[in-house]
């Protein structure tokens, strides 16, 4: 007989309704995961944002966000005083409409990918990495790129490291996996042993003259190198990740001022011709590559911050952006 009408559901229909109402709640929560994994992996692979490119104004500063770990634009417009739509990277440079972001991945042993972008900020070439990112940079063409690893190790305050640095042209696709074999002459003579290490390059405007540490017989010093030659050759002692100021006449630089592991180094800014330096208002132990935002100011990391300071000594340090690293002005102004 018919049941009458508005008669409950029996057992078998309630089971069936609670089984559909699961998988229907199972579809969606799969999605949703599906949907919150794949964002964070384009986050982690470098994709970034839609609209969120290098084409900003002249003179923008880019960072580390160090709470999404991901790259952003200082704005003080904007809520909290950026946007942040950039990939993750632990380290981050850009400049010419050309980026580079280093990502490290978890595992053991470390494991970490250099990233090479367009001014979209897409992907375009991938290199994988052994070690801990620890510094890069972009020539001011977008040319040549160049970048450091900790193979062993990871505080230069030690003294048991050991760092790879890399140098690819993006005009030939020519990469220089380990520049540690480069003809090296210091003092006059060419110079050989096990213990060399090389870090912190900064290109010149000609995009074949460089500079950059090297470390040796327990000992930093400045040196000069020739892309075409492909050579290089000590300058002075007591200089560490260098940067060439826009104008090609000037090198900011980390100088030991302390043997000691806490806050050994002040910075310091050589002028190339007349063998003078001078130290920067900045009394703080700074160890970064301080980045030249334009021909007279110095922009660089400390204690969880980006900070600048003017080049010439006077002034006082000030604050750029709170909880950021690796500054980074890809349409930096003229010298």
């Amino acid at each position: 007989m018919p049941a009458p009408t508005g008669a409950r559901p029996t057992v078998r229909t309630r089971v069936w309704i609670l089984v559909l109402a699961l998988l229907l709640l199972g579809g969606g929560a799969t999605a949703y995961t599906l949907r919150a994994a794949s964002g964070r992996e384009a986050a982690a692979t470098g994709t970034a944002d839609p609209g969120f490119t290098l084409d900003a104004p002249a003179a923008a500063l880019y960072v580390r966000d160090t709470a999404s770990g991901r790259v952003a634009r200082v704005d003080p417009a904007a809520p909290g005083g950026r946007v942040v739509g950039g990939p993750s990277c632990d380290r981050f440079h850009a400049a010419g409409g050309t980026a580079l972001c280093l990502q490290r991945r978890p595992g053991v042993p470390a494991r970490s990918y250099a990233l090479v972008l367009d001014r979209r900020l897409r992907e375009v070439r991938r290199i994988g990495l052994p070690g801990i990112p620890s510094r890069a940079r972009v020539s001011a063409s977008g040319n040549v790129l160049s970048w450091t690893m900790f193979a062993t190790g990871d505080s230069y305050a030690r003294s048991s490291f050991s760092t790879r640095t890399s140098i690819l042209d993006l005009r030939t696709g020519y990469l220089v996996k380990n520049m540690e074999q480069i003809p090296l002459t210091l003092g006059g003579r060419r110079h050989h042993a096990p213990d060399v290490n090389y870090w912190g390059v900064s290109f010149a405007a000609d995009d074949n003259r460089f500079y950059a540490t090297v470390s040796t017989a327990g000992r930093t010093h400045l040196v000069e190198g020739d892309l075409g030659n492909w050579s290089a050759r000590t300058l002075r002692e007591n200089v560490e990740c260098p940067s060439l100021s826009p104008d090609g006449t000037r090198i900011a630089f980390k100088k030991r001022v302390s043997d000691g592991p806490r806050e050994p180094w002040r910075l310091y800014v050589y002028d190339l011709g007349s063998g003078r330096e001078h130290p920067t208002a900045e009394r703080r132990g700074i160890d970064d590559q301080a980045l030249w935002t334009d021909g007279g100011n110095l922009a660089y990391g400390y204690g969880g911050e980006v900070w600048t300071v003017p080049a010439d000594g006077t002034g006082a340090p000030r604050r750029l952006a709170r909880a950021a690293s690796s500054p980074a002005v890809p349409q930096r102004p003229g010298p």
